[in-house]
Protein backbone atom coordinates (compact mmCIF):
# COMPACT_ATOMS: atom_id res chain seq x y z
CA UNK A 1 0.00 0.00 0.00
CA UNK A 2 2.73 2.16 0.73
CA UNK A 3 4.53 2.64 -2.77
CA UNK A 4 1.36 1.26 -4.45
CA UNK A 5 0.49 4.47 -6.06
CA UNK A 6 4.17 4.86 -7.34
CA UNK A 7 4.07 1.19 -8.68
CA UNK A 8 0.38 0.38 -9.74
CA UNK A 9 1.84 -2.76 -10.64
CA UNK A 10 2.81 -4.24 -7.44
CA UNK A 11 -1.36 -4.10 -6.33
CA UNK A 12 -1.95 -6.23 -9.71
CA UNK A 13 0.72 -8.73 -8.82
CA UNK A 14 0.25 -8.83 -5.29
CA UNK A 15 -0.65 -12.24 -5.14
CA UNK A 16 2.47 -13.38 -7.12
CA UNK A 17 4.44 -11.59 -5.36
CA UNK A 18 3.63 -12.74 -1.89
CA UNK A 19 3.31 -16.25 -3.43
CA UNK A 20 7.39 -15.84 -4.52
CA UNK A 21 7.99 -14.46 -1.23
CA UNK A 22 7.14 -17.59 0.28
CA UNK A 23 8.33 -19.89 -1.83
CA UNK A 24 12.11 -18.55 -1.22
CA UNK A 25 11.51 -18.45 3.05
CA UNK A 26 10.42 -21.97 2.21
CA UNK A 27 13.97 -22.39 0.75
CA UNK A 28 15.65 -20.66 2.71
CA UNK A 29 14.01 -22.39 6.13
CA UNK A 30 14.95 -25.99 3.80
CA UNK A 31 18.71 -24.45 3.24
CA UNK A 32 19.32 -24.00 6.58
CA UNK A 33 17.69 -27.33 7.94
CA UNK A 34 20.18 -28.91 5.40
CA UNK A 35 23.19 -27.33 6.73
CA UNK A 36 22.53 -27.79 10.08
CA UNK A 37 21.99 -31.05 9.84
CA UNK A 38 25.22 -30.80 8.10
CA UNK A 39 27.29 -29.14 10.43
CA UNK A 40 25.89 -31.08 13.60
CA UNK A 41 27.16 -34.51 12.03
CA UNK A 42 30.62 -33.24 11.33
CA UNK A 43 30.61 -31.64 15.10
CA UNK A 44 29.39 -35.22 16.28
CA UNK A 45 32.81 -36.65 14.66
CA UNK A 46 35.12 -33.92 15.12
CA UNK A 47 36.37 -32.21 18.57
CA UNK A 48 37.22 -29.05 16.37
CA UNK A 49 36.65 -26.87 13.73
CA UNK A 50 38.87 -24.40 11.93
CA UNK A 51 37.92 -21.28 9.75
CA UNK A 52 38.27 -22.53 6.40
CA UNK A 53 35.54 -25.69 7.27
CA UNK A 54 33.34 -22.99 8.57
CA UNK A 55 33.59 -21.52 5.09
CA UNK A 56 32.84 -24.51 3.80
CA UNK A 57 29.81 -24.90 5.30
CA UNK A 58 28.78 -21.41 4.19
CA UNK A 59 29.45 -21.78 1.22
CA UNK A 60 28.35 -25.37 0.13
CA UNK A 61 25.58 -25.21 2.39
CA UNK A 62 24.19 -21.54 2.35
CA UNK A 63 24.94 -21.81 6.32
CA UNK A 64 25.88 -18.09 7.83
CA UNK A 65 29.02 -18.12 9.68
CA UNK A 66 26.86 -16.45 12.62
CA UNK A 67 24.75 -19.42 12.81
CA UNK A 68 27.63 -21.81 12.98
CA UNK A 69 28.86 -19.49 15.64
CA UNK A 70 25.79 -19.90 17.84
CA UNK A 71 25.93 -23.63 17.45
CA UNK A 72 29.45 -24.01 18.64
CA UNK A 73 29.01 -21.89 21.44
CA UNK A 74 26.22 -24.20 22.26
CA UNK A 75 28.85 -26.97 22.32
CA UNK A 76 31.65 -24.84 23.84
CA UNK A 77 33.62 -25.31 20.91
CA UNK A 78 35.81 -22.27 19.57
CA UNK A 79 36.48 -21.52 16.13
CA UNK A 80 40.40 -22.22 15.41
CA UNK A 81 42.45 -20.34 13.17
CA UNK A 82 39.57 -17.85 12.22
CA UNK A 83 41.28 -15.76 9.56
CA UNK A 84 41.08 -19.23 7.50
CA UNK A 85 37.58 -18.11 6.96
CA UNK A 86 38.20 -14.50 5.17
CA UNK A 87 41.09 -16.19 3.08
CA UNK A 88 39.20 -19.17 2.04
CA UNK A 89 36.54 -16.81 1.22
CA UNK A 90 38.86 -14.83 -0.79
CA UNK A 91 40.04 -17.74 -2.62
CA UNK A 92 36.44 -18.86 -3.30
CA UNK A 93 36.30 -15.55 -4.94
CA UNK A 94 38.85 -15.01 -7.40
CA UNK A 95 38.29 -18.66 -8.44
CA UNK A 96 34.63 -17.72 -9.56
CA UNK A 97 36.08 -14.64 -11.39
CA UNK A 98 38.62 -17.00 -12.87
CA UNK A 99 36.40 -19.22 -14.22
CA UNK A 100 33.92 -16.57 -14.91
CA UNK A 101 36.48 -14.56 -17.17
CA UNK A 102 37.73 -17.89 -18.65
CA UNK A 103 33.76 -18.81 -20.26
CA UNK A 104 32.93 -18.87 -23.33
CA UNK A 105 30.43 -17.19 -25.30
CA UNK A 106 26.45 -18.67 -24.41
CA UNK A 107 27.65 -20.40 -21.06
CA UNK A 108 30.34 -22.71 -22.03
CA UNK A 109 32.89 -23.82 -20.93
CA UNK A 110 35.00 -24.58 -23.76
CA UNK A 111 34.57 -24.87 -27.35
CA UNK A 112 34.62 -28.66 -28.37
CA UNK A 113 31.88 -30.14 -30.99
CA UNK A 114 29.72 -31.60 -28.16
CA UNK A 115 29.54 -28.26 -26.16
CA UNK A 116 28.70 -26.32 -29.51
CA UNK A 117 26.11 -28.85 -30.90
CA UNK A 118 24.59 -28.36 -26.95
CA UNK A 119 24.57 -24.74 -27.37
CA UNK A 120 22.30 -25.36 -30.71
CA UNK A 121 20.26 -27.62 -28.48
CA UNK A 122 19.87 -25.18 -26.01
CA UNK A 123 18.34 -22.55 -28.41
CA UNK A 124 15.69 -25.54 -29.92
CA UNK A 125 14.93 -26.23 -25.97
CA UNK A 126 14.27 -22.56 -24.91
CA UNK A 127 12.48 -22.32 -28.46
CA UNK A 128 10.14 -24.87 -27.40
CA UNK A 129 9.67 -23.85 -23.72
CA UNK A 130 8.21 -21.25 -24.91
CA UNK A 131 5.74 -22.63 -27.66
CA UNK A 132 4.80 -25.41 -24.34
CA UNK A 133 4.90 -23.16 -21.30
CA UNK A 134 4.29 -19.56 -22.95
CA UNK A 135 5.78 -16.60 -23.77
CA UNK A 136 6.88 -15.04 -20.62
CA UNK A 137 9.80 -17.77 -20.63
CA UNK A 138 12.83 -16.28 -20.77
CA UNK A 139 16.59 -17.85 -19.62
CA UNK A 140 17.90 -17.04 -16.57
CA UNK A 141 20.95 -18.77 -17.02
CA UNK A 142 22.85 -21.75 -19.17
CA UNK A 143 26.04 -23.81 -18.25
CA UNK A 144 27.16 -26.21 -21.40
CA UNK A 145 30.13 -28.89 -20.93
CA UNK A 146 30.89 -31.47 -23.46
CA UNK A 147 28.63 -33.92 -20.94
CA UNK A 148 25.55 -31.78 -20.98
CA UNK A 149 23.33 -28.68 -20.98
CA UNK A 150 21.85 -26.91 -18.34
CA UNK A 151 19.34 -24.63 -18.27
CA UNK A 152 17.65 -21.92 -16.22
CA UNK A 153 14.50 -20.28 -17.22
CA UNK A 154 11.17 -18.19 -15.83
CA UNK A 155 8.29 -19.91 -15.01
CA UNK A 156 7.08 -20.92 -11.25
CA UNK A 157 5.36 -23.84 -11.76
CA UNK A 158 6.62 -27.64 -11.48
CA UNK A 159 6.72 -29.02 -15.55
CA UNK A 160 4.01 -31.80 -16.07
CA UNK A 161 5.57 -34.96 -17.38
CA UNK A 162 2.94 -34.06 -20.41
CA UNK A 163 4.92 -31.22 -21.09
CA UNK A 164 8.23 -32.49 -20.34
CA UNK A 165 7.06 -34.91 -22.74
CA UNK A 166 6.13 -32.27 -25.33
CA UNK A 167 9.82 -29.74 -25.42
CA UNK A 168 12.00 -32.85 -26.13
CA UNK A 169 9.30 -33.78 -29.07
CA UNK A 170 9.39 -30.40 -30.40
CA UNK A 171 13.65 -30.19 -29.90
CA UNK A 172 14.24 -33.42 -31.88
CA UNK A 173 11.71 -32.47 -34.37
CA UNK A 174 13.69 -29.46 -35.04
CA UNK A 175 16.79 -31.64 -35.30
CA UNK A 176 15.49 -34.60 -37.25
CA UNK A 177 14.17 -31.49 -40.33
CA UNK A 178 18.33 -31.24 -40.37
CA UNK A 179 17.71 -27.21 -40.50
CA UNK A 180 20.25 -24.94 -41.57
CA UNK A 181 21.42 -22.25 -38.87
CA UNK A 182 22.54 -19.02 -39.56
CA UNK A 183 23.25 -15.91 -38.51
CA UNK A 184 23.50 -11.91 -39.43
CA UNK A 185 24.97 -8.75 -37.77
CA UNK A 186 22.32 -6.45 -36.64
CA UNK A 187 22.00 -3.44 -34.49
CA UNK A 188 19.76 -4.72 -30.83
CA UNK A 189 17.24 -2.60 -32.07
CA UNK A 190 16.94 -4.17 -35.49
CA UNK A 191 16.58 -7.82 -33.96
CA UNK A 192 14.13 -6.44 -31.57
CA UNK A 193 11.99 -5.50 -34.37
CA UNK A 194 11.84 -8.80 -36.19
CA UNK A 195 11.31 -10.75 -32.95
CA UNK A 196 14.83 -12.36 -32.05
CA UNK A 197 14.47 -13.40 -28.48
CA UNK A 198 16.98 -11.33 -26.25
CA UNK A 199 17.12 -9.50 -22.95
CA UNK A 200 17.41 -6.41 -24.50
CA UNK A 201 19.66 -4.26 -22.02
CA UNK A 202 23.12 -2.60 -21.67
CA UNK A 203 24.99 -5.44 -22.30
CA UNK A 204 24.60 -5.02 -25.96
CA UNK A 205 26.93 -2.46 -28.18
CA UNK A 206 25.97 -1.21 -30.84
CA UNK A 207 25.81 -4.67 -33.07
CA UNK A 208 24.41 -8.30 -32.26
CA UNK A 209 24.76 -11.50 -33.58
CA UNK A 210 21.18 -13.38 -34.35
CA UNK A 211 20.95 -16.84 -35.09
CA UNK A 212 18.46 -17.99 -36.96
CA UNK A 213 16.97 -21.72 -37.19
CA UNK A 214 15.74 -22.57 -40.22
CA UNK A 215 13.30 -19.72 -41.61
CA UNK A 216 13.16 -17.90 -38.01
CA UNK A 217 9.61 -19.09 -37.35
CA UNK A 218 11.21 -21.84 -34.47
CA UNK A 219 13.72 -19.88 -33.05
CA UNK A 220 15.54 -16.53 -33.97
CA UNK A 221 18.08 -15.44 -31.24
CA UNK A 222 20.72 -12.89 -30.26
CA UNK A 223 23.81 -14.86 -29.15
CA UNK A 224 27.50 -14.36 -29.62
CA UNK A 225 27.45 -18.29 -31.11
CA UNK A 226 29.25 -20.31 -31.63
CA UNK A 227 26.56 -23.19 -33.30
CA UNK A 228 26.06 -26.03 -35.43
CA UNK A 229 25.23 -25.16 -39.31
CA UNK A 230 22.77 -27.65 -39.23
CA UNK A 231 20.43 -29.24 -36.31
CA UNK A 232 21.07 -32.53 -37.66
CA UNK A 233 24.43 -32.22 -36.25
CA UNK A 234 22.94 -32.49 -32.75
CA UNK A 235 21.84 -36.27 -32.74
CA UNK A 236 19.05 -37.18 -30.40
CA UNK A 237 17.54 -34.69 -27.30
CA UNK A 238 16.61 -36.15 -23.85
CA UNK A 239 15.71 -34.00 -21.21
CA UNK A 240 16.81 -35.65 -18.02
CA UNK A 241 15.64 -33.42 -15.03
CA UNK A 242 13.81 -30.39 -14.82
CA UNK A 243 14.19 -28.97 -10.95
CA UNK A 244 13.48 -25.70 -9.26
CA UNK A 245 16.53 -23.51 -9.34
CA UNK A 246 15.15 -20.23 -7.19
CA UNK A 247 11.82 -18.77 -7.15
CA UNK A 248 10.26 -18.32 -9.89
CA UNK A 249 13.17 -19.88 -11.68
CA UNK A 250 12.94 -23.64 -13.17
CA UNK A 251 16.37 -25.73 -14.53
CA UNK A 252 16.92 -28.38 -16.91
CA UNK A 253 19.31 -30.43 -17.49
CA UNK A 254 19.67 -32.04 -20.82
CA UNK A 255 22.31 -34.52 -23.06
CA UNK A 256 22.44 -35.42 -26.41
CA UNK A 257 23.92 -39.02 -27.82
CA UNK A 258 24.72 -39.67 -31.75
CA UNK A 259 25.22 -37.09 -34.48
CA UNK A 260 28.54 -36.49 -36.21
CA UNK A 261 32.10 -36.52 -34.89
CA UNK A 262 32.89 -34.04 -36.95
CA UNK A 263 30.58 -30.95 -37.17
CA UNK A 264 30.43 -27.38 -39.20
CA UNK A 265 30.32 -24.37 -37.43
CA UNK A 266 27.65 -21.72 -38.63
CA UNK A 267 29.14 -19.27 -40.96
CA UNK A 268 32.21 -21.25 -41.63
CA UNK A 269 31.42 -23.46 -44.01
Amino acid sequence: ATYSEAYPDLVKQKDSVLEALDKEEQQFRSTLKKGEKELNDYLNSNDTIDGAKVFYFYETYGFPKELTEELLAERNVEILNPETFDKAKTAHQDLSRTASAGKFSGGLAEHSHETIKLHTATHLLNAALRQVLGDHVFQKGSNITAERLRFDFSHDDKMTPEQKEEVQRLVNEQIEADLPVTFHVTTPEGAKEEGAIGVFDDRYGNEVKVYVVGDGNFSKEICGGPHVARTGMIGSFKLKKEESSSAGVRRIKAVISGGPDEIEVAGEG
